[in-house]
């Protein structure tokens, strides 16, 4: 058992609930509960985006790809923050302008259909909750390596604390712990890279010498491996960049700042900040390589980790710090994991409670205390279902949970966004029928594809060539509700 590790997760805890405690005096309103207030500066949005981006997920998975074949870390750190340019350019200002406290306000600010805000709030259920499920599989694994805890109460200790923070804290207590989280990944982050560069005398030249010494592959990590085809490497990239800015927990973040020029600051300063820690994750990727291949405390194999290659960054925080190193990296990781699952059931309950109860039920007639009630009541059933599914999941494969969500975020959630930003004959039924047709796409894509068709079922080829059916859903669903528009009266269209 690690004791440094242990003492830093104490911290971590300590903080966060400290945190919170001090949030739930801020999140009495509605308002408060969801987006803050929008009283957030662009600065402090921006981290806090930076925090939601920067998951467990990103950090130990793309530096685990680093570690297995090179190159490939650098294309997918390219293709997820090509998100960020999306947001940036296109939506920050309409999103701001459109929106109050959700994804689906946007999509019905001009379409005034119930039908569209049970579609957009059960695809953002949907979709959040597989992406739920991955974190806190991939959360309870870690937590239990690391601590020696059983995977059922490392699963349901990051449960409870996330139910805290979700109900007592909303988007205030989500907001500051993304933001301290931030800091810490950042910290970490330039730690680890300037421990690989000092081992190496500070010379990139050396370092990539002894990477492509080290590695089985030799020369070729300096090369792609990871993608067969063109049409493989345009869905990756197109599932990474519309399905980042689809997902409904990222638009929430735009409805916290108090105006236009602060979403657009946020959106900004996130690029920054993200685009700069996948720089960093250059050194550590290559670090990792250089340092772990052929360690027999860490190395079992030819480019292959005790537990995972994704145990790349854990293992050379020990590397090069020993016990202290590894106990901050592991807060570190586990600060991530708390704060973006808390974002994800913050998300949902809005959904729910708002989206759902609040405009479909009740047609707008609640009071802000009997919303906020069942947001509440909302952030505990779906935190207890998601630990149940957690469980149920475990051996499963976790990159077919993550690969789904970012499908379905870009094939339903995503093309309606954009058109009921930009386009104004967009009517309910067409973005209705586009976005379940984009939806139930995606969904058969990811079957037949070889992430479930061949990893999960057995046979021997893919009926679907591709692991990410984006490159078809996509502009399927951008095209089915684009013409239903067109071809059907102009009903529910409020310009």
């Amino acid at each position: 058992m690690n004791f440094a590790a242990i003492s830093m997760f104490l911290v971590v805890v300590a903080i966060s609930l400290g945190i919170t405690h001090w949030a739930s005096k801020r999140s009495q309103s509605r308002a408060q509960f969801y987006t803050a207030d929008g009283s957030l500066s662009g600065f402090k949005n921006g981290a806090a985006f930076t925090g939601e981006f920067l998951s467990a997920a990103t950090f130990l998975g793309i530096t685990g790809i680093y570690f297995t074949s090179g190159y490939d870390g650098l294309i997918y750190s390219i293709g997820a923050a090509m998100g960020w340019p999306v947001l940036v350019f296109l939506l920050a200002t309409r999103l701001r302008t459109m929106g109050k406290y959700t994804l689906t306000d946007v999509l019905t600010y001009r379409l005034k259909d119930p039908s569209l805000r049970i579609f957009s709030a059960s695809a953002t259920v949907i979709i959040l909750l597989l992406y739920m499920v991955a974190q806190l599989v991939g959360a309870g694994l870690l937590i239990e390596f690391l601590f020696g805890l059983d995977f059922v109460w490392s699963l349901t200790l990051i449960g409870i604390l996330m139910i805290i923070y979700v109900v007592f804290g909303g988007m205030v207590a989500t907001t500051w712990v993304q933001i301290v989280k931030a800091g810490f990944l950042w910290a970490l982050g330039l730690v680890l890279a300037i421990g690989v560069l000092a081992t190496f005398d500070f010379s990139l030249e050396k370092l990539l010498t002894a990477a492509i010494d080290k590695h089985p592959n030799g020369l070729k990590i300096m090369e792609s491996s990871g993608f067969t085809s063109v049409g493989a490497a345009i869905s990756a990239a197109l599932t990474q960049a519309v399905g980042i800015a689809g997902l409904p927990h990222f638009i929430m973040r735009f409805f916290t700042v108090p105006n236009v020029r602060e979403a657009r600051r946020s959106a900004a300063y996130a690029t920054a900040m993200i685009g700069g820690f996948y720089i960093v994750m250059i050194i550590i990727g290559f670090g990792t390589i250089a340092i772990l291949n052929g360690n027999p405390e860490y190395a079992v194999g030819p480019a292959l980790l005790r537990n995972g290659n994704n145990m790349a960054p854990l293992y050379l925080a020990h590397a090069l710090g020993g016990d202290i190193l590894l106990g901050i990296c592991a807060a570190t990781v586990f600060a991530t994991i708390l704060a973006v699952v808390s974002a994800l059931t913050l998300a949902v309950a809005a959904a729910i409670s708002h989206d759902l109860y609040g405009m479909v039920i009740r047609k707008g007639e609640q009071t802000e205390a009997e919303e906020l009630k069942v947001s509440r009541f909302t952030a505990l059933a779906f935190g207890l279902v998601t630990i149940v599914l957690s469980l149920t999941f475990k051996n499963e494969n976790i990159t077919f949970l993550v690969v789904t969500s970012l499908s379905l975020a870009a094939s339903s959630t995503f093309p309606v966004l954009f058109l009921a930003c930009f386009w104004p004959r967009l009517t309910a039924k067409g973005a209705l029928i586009g976005g379940t047709t984009g939806l139930l796409c995606a969904v058969a894509g990811v079957i037949l594809g070889p992430t479930v068709w061949v990893a999960i079922f057995g046979f021997d080829t893919p009926i679907f060539p591709y692991q990410y059916p984006t490159i078809v859903s996509f502009p399927l669903a951008m095209v089915v509700t684009m013409s239903v528009s067109m071809l059907g009266p102009k009903t529910g269209v409020h310009t």
